[in-house]
């Protein structure tokens, strides 16, 4: 989910002066070209110099406006090569290796941007990576205010044992699978970074015809990038003076750590929880985070180790003022023994100094994997902590306002041609779950628009995970897997369900393989003309009747089954008129799902995989896909109210 950097140069929208002719930079040597369709070519030159591009047996003429930019169309062509690419002005460009046939646009945050070699089976799968028909090309992160003219320059890479590595692991799973049966070269272009949200991937002109989000954009600058950055520290510190209602101060930071320090008028957050989910909202910086304990004699001779979960980025602790720990790494749980010398009977002080580059920040994790450890006993440590703001990073992130990727990473490619889309995100969006139904059709329908034709959109919805929450507590987790679910009412789109193949103890499931493979299944079964089951059960409708719950599935296939053919389907709950849910029992009865509860006399409602590690349900099509996530229910989710706003503009 990471994989964040923050970035401080400034990016000029204008065309560059050429004195020679240039290629946008998503051409290169070694590149693919989408085969069937009309192929455009642009780049700069002088200002209106004639370009004559050569390519296979067509010859195209223009001339460069008086910016200096240019643009042919080739005629459709089909899939094969190599060929040749030359550009001639004044210069001459040629470009060597080009092929054709299908290219896919792949996009997304952490686990789309996941490598071959960070996936599973690594060493076997780069041993055996001899597809040389397969082509990759990595889109540099950037990002800007404004739309850029280019990407910065990169080159497409032939896929072999010395490549592969680098490549996309969805991606390069999901060309596997089409290369082998298509037998037609396979481009894939990857432009992502983890831990963006999706806002961030829309451009500004999608938000402003949209009424979800139109009054958002309107309060966001039209300014280059370096306005922008002097705008949002501005911004920052009035927002944190505001939060701590004391001006904005350094002095007293060394005595932080101590036991004594009176911090009486510092405001709190819950922990452990991020904190762009309260107060603090999207900030990265360095803060304070500080909680009180009370031990008595027994507990400290015991042996007393603290315990927390995770925190985002990186972590000094103290205790009494003396340190105990110190940790990088924004996904590592914290163990820091505490010596019986360092600790008092009666009241004892815990100080975290947090550093946060970007993204997510703060403590996160279960409740109760916060807590201090003495002998066999414990003492919980989840709750409100008080909080200071040390520092307040000096750059901006990629999620720190609208249409920062988008502008840098997407805009610039226009109107390269492509067959589709792959995507694979939603993670970092799951606070904002309810507002996902909007933003994730907006980009779909935003990138349509301006590619001016409604190409295929396959994603993946998210995979399993220990996430806070449940049916009763509410959960992020679940409620964006059906924001994701929701969008499959947009035409020519896919998803990919992961319940199955995720990790509950990590963010980025390591089996890439099969989510390639259930992507693939998609395109060959939607638009390659191989006919085959392609997606699990989904939801058709439940009868309530004699206190049971019968429910219909859509897309079962040849049948319904459990994994490993267990008697009983797990995963499933059910509630009465008062809006409990309770752990179901559940069984097949041929093509449909009996669920009830002892619990439950009158059922109104009942769910499937409504929690973030959903590793346990069991509910299959005969063709080895999972059922969906479900519920039969419309009730208040706990992520309603949460919005999108502005950096800028919070309060």
């Amino acid at each position: 989910m990471k994989f964040r950097h923050f970035i401080v140069v400034v990016f000029l929208c204008a065309l560059p002066i050429h004195s020679q002719v240039q290629l946008a930079h998503i051409f290169s040597d070694n590149m693919v070209l989408q085969r069937n369709v009309k192929i455009p070519i642009w780049g700069w030159a002088k200002s209106n110099e004639k370009i004559t591009v050569s390519f296979h047996s067509q010859v195209k003429t223009t001339q460069a406006d008086t910016s200096g930019k240019w643009m042919v169309y080739l005629d459709s062509e089909s899939a094969g090569g190599p060929f040749e690419l030359e550009v001639k002005a004044s210069n001459t460009l040629l470009l060597k290796n080009i092929v054709l046939g299908e290219v896919w646009l792949c996009s997304g945050q952490s686990n789309m941007e996941w490598t071959v070699g960070q996936s599973d089976h690594a060493a076997d799968e780069i041993a055996h990576a001899n597809y040389p028909l397969i082509r990759h090309i990595k889109i540099n992160k950037e990002i800007n205010s404004i739309p850029n003219s280019d990407i910065k320059s990169t080159t497409w890479q032939v896929c072999s044992p010395e490549t592969v590595s680098d490549f996309s692991g969805v991606a390069y799973y999901y060309a596997k699978q089409l290369q082998d049966k298509l037998h037609v070269p396979i481009g894939l272009i990857n432009a992502s970074w983890g831990g963006t949200n999706i806002e961030t991937w829309i451009s500004r002109e999608g938000f402003e015809g949209d009424d979800e989000f139109k009054k958002m954009i309107a309060t966001m600058p039209k300014t280059d990038f370096k306005s922008l950055l002097e705008l949002k520290l501005k911004s920052s510190q009035q927002r944190i003076e505001t939060i701590e209602k004391a001006p904005f101060t350094t002095v007293n930071i060394p005595n932080y750590k101590n036991l004594y320090f009176d911090d009486s008028k510092w405001p709190e957050m819950q922990e452990p929880q991020l904190w762009e989910e309260q107060v603090l909202g999207n900030f990265d910086g360095i803060v304070w985070l500080r909680k009180k304990v009370v031990l008595t004699k027994a507990q400290i001779n015991s042996g007393v180790t603290l315990e927390i979960p995770a925190i985002d980025d990186n972590d000094i602790t103290y205790v009494n003022g003396v340190k105990v720990g110190e940790t990088m790494g924004w996904d590592i749980k914290r163990v820091y023994a505490i010596p019986a010398s360092q600790l008092l009977v009666g009241e004892n002080s815990i100080a975290v100094r947090v550093d946060d580059y970007g993204g997510g920040g703060g403590m996160y994790g279960k409740a109760s994997g916060l807590k201090l450890v003495c002998g066999q006993d414990s003492i919980a440590l989840n709750g409100l902590w008080k909080f200071k703001v040390e520092f307040i990073k000096d750059g901006l992130n990629e999620n720190e306002f609208p249409s920062l990727c988008y502008n840098a990473m997407i805009h610039p490619l226009l109107p390269f041609a492509f067959q589709g889309v792959l995507w694979y995100q939603g993670e970092t969006n799951a606070s904002r779950a309810f507002q996902y139904r909007k933003s994730f059709p907006l980009l779909i329908t935003n990138w349509r628009q301006l590619w001016k034709r409604d190409f295929p959109f396959y994603y993946v919805q998210l995979a399993t995970f220990t996430t806070y929450g449940n049916s009763n507590e509410g959960c992020a987790w679940a409620e964006l897997r059906e924001a994701q679910s929701r969008a499959l009412q947009l035409a020519n789109t896919g998803m990919v369900v992961t319940t199955d193949i995720g990790n509950p103890a990590s963010i980025h499931p390591i089996n890439k393989q099969e989510v390639g493979k259930r992507l693939s299944a998609i395109a060959l079964n939607s638009i390659y003309g191989t006919q085959m089951v392609c997606n699990g059960p989904s939801f058709k409708s439940v009868d309530f009747k004699d206190n049971q719950a019968m429910v219909s599935f859509d897309s079962i296939g040849t049948g319904l089954i459990t994994f490993h053919r267990e008697e009983s389907v797990y995963g499933f709950e059910i509630a009465g008129e008062n809006q409990v849910f309770y752990k179901a029992k559940a069984f097949l009865n041929s093509d449909k799902v009996v669920v009830y509860s002892e619990d439950v006399k009158n059922p109104k409602a009942v769910r499937y995989a409504w929690i973030g590690d959903a590793s346990s349900c069991n509910l299959f099509n005969k063709e080895g896909f999972p059922a969906v996530p479900f519920r039969s229910d419309d009730w208040k989710t706990s992520t309603t109210l949460m919005k999108y706003e502005i950096s800028t503009q919070k309060k």
